[in-house]
């Protein structure tokens, strides 16, 4: 077989799809969940620091470290299995611990995150979950319990996976601080599968939070969004008063304009990023294959009621947003031309003024050329006559010799005057 080369991205770009596997998780279980971001350039964050953090957590239980430019990590801690990834805006790890606690939901499951080490942490928490995986019952003893761990009012709850299980979650943020989810696992649903259940539950639960950053961004620039609205009407107001000055709205207009762009760059990642983390929520949604529970709102019933219109109101923002800057855009084209126009008639109007003083000047130069050719006639002629002066001595007067040359030297005078302007011309 003859060898060919390689490409030399060939075999990590093969090995990317591997690199980060679903979690295994054995029923009962207990998982602690939580999702680490930044609060201020998060993408462009120092990432060593992620790693020095998750490596902090490792030295307290003695385990192996990952590789230097690691972004992603599975290993065991103590007694937890621990899973690590970094991702563009935020980290999260996922601690799994066989068996429950006979407390539902103890905060203390989540003591595997060390206090202190959680308050060393380079950015705040997004959220953080837990899980509570148990062997499924009955379903009147899934709904009593159910019933007891989550307010009935926001319960949402489904049969997932072709009935292989029933997850559960109220969405709400617990006493301890952390979303609660229950999965009760149908027996002969493998590790590997309920691990899949348990990430999808984990990756719904982050990107939601992730998207509603957007909503919050919306909801802190919708205020000044309507002022902008209103000073860009009241501009556009102003552009048909013939009396307004075109130049004084133009700059007032360009001033909103550039806020206008500020804010659209300001925005537009979040708005970005909002769009694919709401793309990715539905996504895990849908891949559960959710079935109704006894006739209650299941996952997709409850986004759409509750995180469905926030997401709406963000992309709403987004395109009002792009809407007012077109508008502005379009306003200081027309204001622009409005300007053009006004100073092309004033430049027509300078342009006739300065014909008008043109043609004065044609004329004042044409007056200056006569009396020039007057004046230096009257010189040429005196001179001439003082030539031939010695002429007088055969009887001819100096009046009748004056008379004489006048006529050629001033037809002379005024032949060389106009041979000089043609010549300059």
């Amino acid at each position: 077989m003859t060898p060919i080369d390689d490409h030399p991205l060939r075999y990590a770009l093969a090995n990317e799809l591997h690199a980060r596997p679903f979690p295994v998780a054995s029923m009962p279980c207990t998982v602690a969940f939580l999702a680490i971001k930044k609060p201020e350039a998060a993408v462009a964050r120092d990432r060593r620091e992620d790693l020095a953090h998750l490596i902090n957590l490792l030295d307290r239980h003695g385990a192996q470290h990952p590789q230097p430019d690691a972004t992603h990590y599975a290993g065991q801690i103590g007694r937890h299995w621990l899973k690590w990834e970094q991702h563009t805006e935020f980290v999260t790890y996922t601690a799994i611990a066989q068996n429950v606690s006979d407390r539902a939901f103890n905060p203390a499951d989540f003591e595997v995150f060390p206090p202190d080490w959680l308050m060393a942490s380079p950015g705040q928490r997004v959220t953080s979950a837990m899980v509570r995986v148990v062997e499924r019952e009955s379903d009147d003893v899934i709904k009593s319990k159910l019933l007891d761990w989550f307010e009935p009012e926001s319960l949402a709850v489904a049969r997932v996976l072709d009935d292989a299980a029933v997850c559960a979650s109220d969405f709400r943020i617990d006493p301890a601080g952390h979303m609660r989810f229950a999965l009760f696992v149908a027996e002969g649903t493998g590790r590997r599968r309920t691990g899949r259940i348990v990430q999808r539950l984990c990756e719904i639960e982050t990107y939601k939070a992730m998207s509603m950053l957007g909503f919050a961004r919306v909801k802190q620039l919708m205020p000044r969004i309507g002022e902008l609205d209103g000073q860009l009407t009241q501009l556009l107001g102003q552009m048909t008063d013939n009396s307004a000055q075109p130049d004084a709205l133009l700059q007032d207009l360009l001033s909103t304009s550039i806020e206008l762009e500020t804010l659209s760059a300001w925005c537009s990642f979040r708005f970005g990023a909002t769009g694919a983390y709401e793309a990715i929520v539905n996504q895990r949604i849908e891949v559960l294959r959710e079935e109704r529970f006894q006739g209650g709102q299941n996952f997709a019933d409850f986004m759409m009621r509750r995180y469905d219109p926030a997401i709406r109101t963000v992309k709403s923002t987004e395109r009002r947003l792009q809407a007012l800057s077109d508008r502005a855009i379009r306003a200081g084209e027309l204001l622009r031309t409005r300007v053009d126009v006004e100073r092309s008639a004033q430049n027509q109007a300078l342009l006739e003024s300065m014909d008008r003083r043109a043609d004065l000047a044609l004329r004042l130069q044409h007056t200056v050329e006569g009396l020039s050719v007057v004046a230096i006639s009257y010189y040429a002629v005196s001179l001439v006559s003082y030539l031939l002066y010695p002429l007088t001595a055969s009887g001819i007067s100096k009046g009748m010799l004056t008379a004489a040359v006048t006529v050629p030297v001033v037809a002379g005078v005024w032949f060389a005057i106009r041979r000089i302007r043609k010549r300059l011309g």
